[in-house]
């Protein structure tokens, strides 16, 4: 049995542990609300001429407003994806866009320097992958997820050495 971080202990292959942001996700879904709601009051302005022209506006032009801001609301969205998951064998990152399944074999080390915005897994290739999932502004939950990822790690990487399961 082998503790990964206060609430959770890996005791087997299985267990599986997933981090989210935090902050980010609320900014997220207040900011893709506000552009919802601004862009559905700016449609409502939308009305009668469009100046000295002979154009109007009429209700389909209100409708594309509104859909600009649902479009526009779906980008800001795309700051929910972020996730990281991992278990005895391997770590899924998921990015805004793109993301990795890596096996730990390929992992040197889970870092998280000072002053980085964000946590890296550095592979064996010295390639560097960026953890969005786990973000300096959450803090203790950041700090959490990257205990609970090297310990997972060093499981890991002891077993696939000894060729036995860590105690």
């Amino acid at each position: 049995m082998r503790r990964v971080a206060d609430w959770v202990t890996v005791t087997s292959p299985s267990t599986e542990v997933t981090f989210r942001p935090r902050r980010a996700r609320a900014v997220a879904i207040g900011a893709a609300a506000a552009v919802v709601v601004l862009f559905t009051i700016v449609s409502f302005g939308l009305t009668g001429a469009t100046g000295d022209g002979p154009a109007v506006f009429q209700r389909g032009d209100q409708a594309a407003m509104i859909g600009l801001g649902v479009a526009f609301a779906a980008g800001l969205l795309l700051f929910l994806r972020p996730k990281v998951t991992a278990d005895a064998r391997h770590v899924k990152v998921q990015n805004v866009i793109g993301g990795y399944d890596l096996p730990w074999e390929v992992v040197r080390a889970v870092r998280f320097e000072r002053g980085a915005s964000f946590a890296s897994l550095e592979l064996e290739d010295d390639e560097l992958i960026t953890v969005v999932a786990l973000q300096l502004v959450d803090r203790e939950h950041a700090l959490e997820g990257v205990r609970a990822l090297r310990s997972l790690h060093a499981a890991a990487r002891g077993q696939s050495r000894t060729g036995s399961a860590p105690t």
